[in-house]
C-alpha cells in the first residue's frame, strides 16, 4: 500500500507509550542488520524509478527533523502539525546513492536517539496532547504521533525486505 493513502484509528492506551518508544528506539538497529550485508550495487539498485533501498534508508534519516518540528508544535499547544512534504523532494534531490551507507545509517542512528531521548523526556499529560494531522485530517495525541512514525519506519522497512527479495 502506498504511504499516504493509509488511513489510521488511534486508539492506544497511555501504557504503550513504552512500547511504541522501544519500535522507534530499534528502527536503526532494525535497518542497520537489513543493510549490513548487502552489496553496494544491490544497494543502490532502482527499478521503475522506485527508490532504491539506499534511499529509503536516507528517506528515513530526512524525516527525522519534520519530527522534532511536530514536537515543537505540541509544546506551543499549536492545533494542527505542520505538514510534510508529500513530494519528498528532500529525499529525491538528496542524492542518497551517492552517499556511503554508512554515513546514513550512523546519522540516522544519532538523529532517532535524539528524537526517543526527547519522546522519553515527556510527561503523562504531555504525551495526551492533541493536534490535527494535516494529511490524515483527525486529533493525533503525542503517543499516536509516534505510533505514527514507528509504522512509517515499519513501511519503509517492508518496502527494503521487499526490495532485497526481488533483487537477491
Amino acid at each position: 500500500m502506498i504511504w499516504i493513502e493509509r488511513q489510521f484509528k488511534f486508539e492506544l492506551p497511555l501504557t504503550m507509550y513504552p512500547n511504541v518508544l522501544e519500535r522507534l528506539r530499534g528502527t536503526p538497529a532494525r535497518l542497520e542488520d537489513r543493510l549490513r550485508k548487502l552489496r553496494a550495487q544491490v544497494l543502490v539498485s532502482k527499478t521503475n524509478d522506485q527508490w532504491s533501498i539506499q534511499e529509503h534508508a536516507g528517506h528515513l534519516l530526512d524525516l527525522e527533523p519534520l519530527s522534532l518540528v511536530r514536537l515543537d508544535d505540541y509544546a506551543a499547544g499549536r492545533s494542527i502539525l505542520v505538514a510534510a512534504d508529500i513530494t519528498n523532494r528532500k529525499t529525491h534531490e538528496a542524492g542518497h546513492n551517492l552517499k556511503p551507507l554508512q554515513s546514513i545509517l550512523s546519522s540516522f542512528r544519532s538523529e532517532r536517539e535524539r528524537l526517543v531521548d526527547k519522546l522519553e523526556s515527556l510527561d503523562e499529560s504531555f504525551i495526551q496532547r492533541t493536534a490535527i494531522h494535516p494529511r490524515l485530517n483527525i486529533p493525533m495525541r503525542v503517543i499516536d504521533f509516534a505510533f505514527f512514525m514507528a509504522e512509517h519506519d515499519d513501511h519503509h522497512l517492508a518496502r527494503i525486505s521487499d526490495l532485497i527479495r526481488n533483487t537477491a
